[in-house]
Formats: structure tokens, sequence, C-alpha cells
């Protein structure tokens, strides 16, 4: 990447960042609201008008199904009484069901006990602890192991998610079914998380619209959550500002997460190329602007009206056109005054006014010659 290059992803990456803060807000008010037919009449109750697709298991046959699985891989009476010591306390006592299923797999399957002590330290990678997980999917075929591999997928895809770790949560969720899960609910919530922070909207709605055919039954935080996200996501506009903020964030927590590879070096690039979209079609609207103005004062009699149709307006000028030296770009960001007063105004009147702020703080620390951050 040549000097010229980093400057110009540099100066746009402080633009995006001063933006965003804004927009998170502006945000907040947004998701919160309810949503509307084409009508105009809200109906909370859109998404459940179909007939729910998946069902919640009975919490009696997740006890059957965990004997079956802990009889299966051990004949030492101790060691099943000890794995299934959480299973048979009253229900008020059995607290989070997969981190129940967990703790009985980590009895039996040494495997499964640095998985489950994640829980105490959740910013170690579980990439290489749970790479089994993977291995053997191909080539065991035994019901019990199915069992075993994809409830203990659902549980690190869940952890991951709860750490913003949204694509290696969705490695682990992915393929995963309702039909076999001891917590379906929990399974369709974090699929739709993760497509939700990697703004994969169409597949984000269709799960939510999923998870809520049962929303009556669900746990009220997946209920309520799962309406915000689906409000907020159905209000996206591809490469419209809200979108470009969503993936500096996502950029951003990435960088958090020690991820610099290709993955985020393409999202960057689609920052970049979304924001030359957007001050491109600012720019043309510019132009679009100041010609109609220009046409409408020589072709007025001078009181404002336009000129008859079946008249030729007339012209001393050559009809030729200056060309302009653009320079080599290393300027672009530094407009004349009254150009930069008609860009923020054409972005006044297109966005909220808080844009508008965002932008002027940029122009005015790049007219006083420094460097954004």
């Amino acid at each position: 990447m040549d000097a010229q290059h980093a400057t110009r992803k540099g100066r746009l990456w402080w633009a995006v960042s001063a933006i965003a803060f804004s927009i998170i807000v502006h945000n907040a008010d947004v998701i919160a609201a309810p949503v509307a037919d084409n009508t105009g009449v809200i109906d909370a109750d859109a998404d459940l008008s179909r007939q729910a697709s998946w069902m919640i298991p009975k919490l009696a046959d997740v006890r059957q199904q965990m004997r079956d699985w802990v009889m299966a891989q051990s004949s030492d009476p101790v060691t099943q009484d000890r794995a299934l010591a959480a299973w048979n306390a009253p229900v008020v006592e059995l607290g989070d069901v997969l981190d129940a299923v967990i703790d009985t797999f980590a009895v039996i399957d040494p495997r499964c006990r640095p998985i489950r002590d994640l829980a105490l330290r959740p910013t170690e990678s579980p990439a290489v602890i749970a790479e089994w997980l993977f291995l053997e999917e191909a080539v065991d075929d035994d019901p019990q192991a199915t069992f075993q591999r994809d409830t203990v997928r659902l549980w690190l895809g869940r952890h991951l998610v709860r750490h913003d770790q949204f694509d290696e949560g969705l490695r682990m969720l992915d393929g995963l079914g309702v039909e076999r899960a001891v917590d379906p609910a929990a399974l369709l919530f974090h699929q739709a998380a993760c497509h939700f922070w990697l703004l994969h909207a169409d597949t984000a709605i269709d799960l939510l619209d999923r998870l809520l055919e049962r929303a009556e039954d669900i746990p009220v935080r997946y209920e309520r959550t799962a309406r915000l996200m689906r409000a907020d996501i159905m209000s996206l506009e591809e490469d419209s500002l809200d979108h470009i903020a969503r993936r500096m964030r996502d950029i951003t927590r990435r960088l958090d997460l020690g991820h610099a590879g290709p993955r985020t070096r393409n999202v960057q690039d689609g920052v970049i190329a979304s924001l030359d979209k957007l001050i491109e079609k600012i720019e043309q609207q510019q132009q679009q602007s100041q010609a109609s103005s220009g046409a409408g004062g020589s072709g007025s009699g001078g009181n404002g009206t336009p000129m008859d149709d079946s008249r030729i307006a007339g012209g001393k000028g050559a009809g030729e056109v200056q060309n302009r030296d653009l320079g080599d770009g290393e300027g672009w960001g530094n407009l004349p005054p009254h150009q930069r007063e008609e860009a923020l105004q054409q972005i006044g009147r297109e966005f909220p006014p808080h844009y508008r702020e965002a932008i002027e703080q940029y122009f005015k620390r790049l007219a006083a010659g420094g460097e954004p951050r």
C-alpha cells in the first residue's frame, strides 16, 4: 500500500469513527420502535402468524437422554452417579440445561473438561481443545457420539457469542439442527446473533422469525432481544452511513480480539469502497444542483421566470468547458469554504443532524492541517 493510499484510508477511518458513535445513539431509539406494516398499522404479532416449525423438548426427555448417554459411556456405578448428580436434583436446582449437560460430559469424557473450564477463562480461545468436534464428525455415525458433539458445539457457540467472537461462534453453530438440540431456542438465538453482528441481514431475519414462532414459550430475554434485533436490521440499508458505521464497529471488534488477517482487511476495503460511493453520490448531487441552478439563471429573463420553450436562449460564451486539474488526490478533503458548506447542507438535507456535526468536525480538523486519527 503506497503512502497516498494509506493517508486516504487514515482520513476515511477517522471520518467514520467520528460518525459511528452518533449513529449508535441514533439507533438506540430506532430499534426500540414497534414494527409497522405497509399501511402504518403496528402488528406486534405478525411474525407469529404461522405455525411453529420446531419444538422445545421437555425437561424429562432431556433427563432421559442424558441418562442414556451416561449408561452407554460408562459401566461404573460410581461414575454414573457422579455424572447424573445434577439431573437427579429438583428442577429448581438444575439451573442452565446446557451447563448441566457440559458438566455431565466432563465427568465421563476428559476432552470435555477443558471446554467446561472455559466458563472460568472467557478470554481463552477454544480452537485447539475443540478441534476433535470437527475431526470426528465425518467418520463417526454413533447417535450418542453425534448427540455429544452437537451439544458441546452448541455450548461452545453460545460461549463464543457471549464474548463477541461471532465468526468462531458461527463455525460452531453452523449446521446444527433444532430437531436434535437440547436447547433449540438457544441455538436459534445465538445463530441469529452471529449473523446479526456480521451483518448477514437476510439470514438473521429468517432465524429470528423462526425463533419468534414460539415467542410465548422461549425465555423472555430471547424474545425481547430478538424483536429488537429484527427491527434494527430490517431498517439497515446497504452502503448507508449506518451500514458503514456497523462495519467499522466490526473491524474494531476484530482488532480488539487480535484478528488482523484477510477477513478484517476485506471488511476494511469494503468500508473504503462504500465511503467512495457515498462521497461520489454527494458530489454528483451537488453538481446536479449547481447545474440546475445555473440553467435557471441563464434561461430566465432576469425576473426569475423560465424562458418560453419556443425561444432559443442566447449566450456569449464559447461553449467550452475548462479542464480542471484534480491533482494527485492528496488534498481531496480540503474543499474551499463555500463548497464545503454546500456539501454539509446536502448532508443535512439527506441525513440526521448529528451526521452533519460529525463531518463538520472532520473538515475542521483537515483545515487545521491535522491528520485524522
